[in-house]
């Protein structure tokens, strides 16, 4: 599973997680649980004052491919979404990467070719 995105700890759960401006954190769960409310099929919603909020961190999967460090940043099929970390647009041309924005270079890499995945905290 490719994740990128906050999670957060509250009352010894693990939950997506997307803090607000209004001083609370809203967590999401794929099954009904007490206090969640469901917002479409499959997902769950229940907004937590931050202060209830035991832990609240930032994870995403990165990965290496063609000797390089990349963020996962989608998937299909046995294909990955990735962007690439190093900052160097040389390396990126060299790559053959499609330059997104200023700076930010992406491209569908084969899975068979990504190595070294693993998720990492912010």
């Amino acid at each position: 599973m490719i994740r990128d995105g906050y999670i957060a700890s509250w009352r010894g759960g693990h939950y997506e997680a997307s803090p607000g401006a209004d001083s609370a954190v809203r967590l999401y769960t794929t099954e009904p649980a007490e206090g969640f409310e469901e917002t479409r099929p499959g997902r769950y919603r229940r907004v937590v004052p931050d202060a209830e909020i035991e832990t609240l961190s930032y994870v995403r999967t990165v990965c290496t491919w063609r000797g390089e460090r990349f963020v996962i940043v989608g998937e299909y099929e046995s294909w990955l979404r990735v962007e690439y970390t190093g900052g160097l647009a040389p390396v990126a041309e060299a790559l053959g990467l499609d330059r997104i924005d200023h700076g930010v270079w992406q491209t569908w890499a084969p899975l068979a070719e990504v190595i070294d995945v693993h998720e990492e905290m912010i």
